[in-house]
């Protein structure tokens, strides 16, 4: 048999013949010959006229312990869609790739499940090469069809870099929280950014959309999405509450400093005031009884928190309904500065803490969706920009399988 038939049989290189191959010292270079006449351009357009040729060579998968290289005459044609000279594209190869479509798709598989260190170093390429492969797969395999037939979102923003560099991830509630978009930044423009490219036929369809009570968030959701409801995330009410608390208990501290009297009281009941009633230890329910038996601003400010809480565990939305309007009278009169100002924050978004009580929703996808995404960062030792840790995001979370040219 002769070795450019051996090589045709075990390469398989699609729309071409091998036609030489010889073996260097640094690698095995493999010359192909395109099996079609006509060039054609990127964007489909087709033409017998070569503008110019070259030979290019392109870095294919190992063979053995050795690096295997693909040469082939490349042509250049004016193409008069994109008018300008575009190199004709080759069906082994993505556009402007040196990695071949096998090589490209074995890196991509490997970062889905290792860290690009690794990656590099075991198949022989660069850091760089890691991530410029894993842009080219998510761009070639990203499905524009991921934005229909959305009806719940969830938006969330992730820190990826030091100096309050965001990222905005926007999820899919009703296909298990995949990722369906990312961009860089957490303001309204980043939002309106996810809703052009959502259209506005597809946001009429929207339903309702879970975030926080970030001002950009909800500016652009009421520019774009007027007709979806705001669900606000639980977790960042009551985030606000044990913050609320945390400003009681300094102020009682620093009242009972002023007074004269020992502050040691205040010592040792963080924890007890702002932990799950449930997973409270035996020292930590002896301090609230002690906090009631005293009458403490601190018991009244733990009795608030919790009552707030119970919104989210009625299920029929008239009771959460009234029982929201009882606590906010009620915070509105405890005569404790940092509730009264939480029940103004709350009173501005009541609307949307009752659509998350009736519909359901909360960003909980979103934060396990979070943890996902700053293991990824991490587990890369940072990214050089955001569109590589956007690429990562996609091919890891956003529903993209790769398939290997094993065929398994």
């Amino acid at each position: 048999m002769r070795v450019t038939t051996g090589f045709n049989k075990m390469l398989a290189i699609p729309g071409a013949t091998v036609t030489t191959v010889s073996f260097g010292p640094e690698a095995i270079v493999v010359g192909l010959r395109l099996r079609r006449r006509r060039l054609h351009c990127p964007c489909g357009f087709t033409t017998r006229a070569a503008y110019d040729r070259s030979r290019r060579r392109w870095r294919h998968l190992d063979l053995g312990a050795s690096k295997l290289l693909l040469e082939a005459e490349i042509r250049r044609l004016w193409c008069p869609r994109c008018r300008r000279v575009r190199t004709e594209r080759v069906p082994w190869a993505r556009e402007g790739a040196r990695f071949s479509r096998d090589l490209d798709d074995v890196v991509a598989w490997c970062a889905q499940r290792m860290d690009k260190t690794a990656v590099s170093k075991l198949l022989r390429v660069s850091w760089s090469a890691v991530a410029a492969a894993v842009m080219r797969v998510v761009s070639d395999q990203l499905d524009e069809t991921r934005l229909d037939h959305l009806y719940r979102i969830g938006i969330d923003e992730v820190s990826w870099r030091k100096g309050h560099r965001y990222l905005t991830v926007v999820a899919d509630h009703d296909r298990r929280g995949s990722v369906v978009w990312a961009g860089e930044g957490r303001s309204a423009a980043t939002v309106a950014s996810f809703f052009a490219a959502l259209g506005p036929r597809r946001a009429e369809a929207l339903e309702a959309v879970s975030c926080d009570m970030s001002a950009g968030y909800l500016k652009a959701i009421g520019e774009h999405a007027p007709d979806a409801r705001v669900a606000i995330d639980p977790f960042h009410v009551v985030k606000l509450a044990n913050e609320a608390i945390d400003a009681c208990r300094r102020q009682a501290w620093n009242t009972a400093r002023r007074s004269g009297d020992s502050p040691r009281w205040v010592k040792h009941t963080r924890w007890a005031l702002v932990k799950d009633p449930g997973n409270l230890s035996t020292d930590q329910r002896l301090t609230l009884e002690q906090l009631r038996r005293d009458r403490s601003v601190l018991y009244r400010a733990w009795a608030l928190k919790e009552a707030l809480r119970d919104v989210y565990r009625l299920r029929e939305f008239g009771a959460a309904h009234q029982f929201l309007d009882r606590w906010l009278a009620w915070a509105c009169r405890c005569r404790i500065p940092s509730f009264v100002k939480l029940s103004r924050t709350i009173r501005s978004h009541r609307d949307g803490i009752l659509a998350a009580v009736e519909l359901g929703l909360s960003n909980s996808k979103l934060e396990g969706l979070n943890s996902k995404i700053r293991l990824i960062n991490h587990r890369g030792f940072g990214h050089h920009s955001p569109a590589a840790l956007i690429s990562m995001i996609y091919l890891c979370c956003g529903g993209i399988t790769v398939d290997l040219p094993t065929g398994s």
